[in-house]
């Protein structure tokens, strides 16, 4: 087998898991629109995947899918968090808000470092994708190649935030108009909140 083919089969593998609208992604093309530490942001979601994806690798994946109870904490705290969010965008739209020609950072960069932790770290669906699909896929390599597989998906991880968060810069603006942020923060708010909706009926089991 090519070493080149497990690398290639793990970035289209992991770009296909991570390119989806999400709450991470969303998170991510906001700050980066307002320029709001966004490369930091980016850097912190590229090195959770890598860490994540990681223990997949290392064999954490078998042992999650194996014990579906470890997500369940996970599942409520996202709930609630995501909820929250989702709150704060829809009342960001109401109020309509609007990028300055002068605006730029306004966010200290330990918050925002935590708050991208927080929407990273407490929704399930990030280690089902990278610990519990991405671990189980890799599996089905050997030595070196299992390897090249998930550095694959970390690179995958890397060019897409990074894409995402330079892209973000180039649409802001887009975004001197009230009325652009009102459309973004209510597509965020129904995102954040149907995301809520799926995790709390995984944490009830329905």
């Amino acid at each position: 087998m090519s070493l080149i083919m497990p690398y290639m089969q793990g970035f289209a593998t992991g770009a296909g898991l991570i390119i989806a609208i999400g709450a991470q992604n969303a998170f991510v093309l906001t700050h980066s629109i307002r320029k709001n530490h966004h490369l930091i942001i980016c850097l912190v979601c590229a090195i959770c995947d890598t860490v994540l994806i990681t223990l997949g690798i290392l064999g954490t994946g078998e042992l999650v899918a194996s014990n579906p109870m470890l997500l369940k904490p996970a599942a409520w705290g996202g709930t609630a968090f995501l909820t929250w969010y989702g709150f704060m965008a829809f009342k960001s739209a109401i109020k309509g808000g609007k990028l300055e020609s002068t605006e730029s950072t306004v966010t200290g960069v330990r918050p925002i470092i935590l708050l991208t932790l927080a929407i990273t770290l407490l929704n399930p669906h990030v280690y089902i994708d990278t610990v519990v699909m991405l671990g189980s896929i890799s599996a089905q390599y050997s030595g070196d190649a299992r390897y090249l597989f998930g550095f694959g998906a970390v690179s995958a991880s890397f060019v897409w935030f990074f894409t995402l968060g330079i892209g973000g810069c180039a649409l802001a603006p887009l975004f001197r108009k009230p009325n652009t942020w009102r459309i973004l923060d209510t597509v965020i708010g129904l995102t954040m909140w149907l995301i809520a909706i799926n995790l709390a009926r995984k944490g009830m089991g329905v």
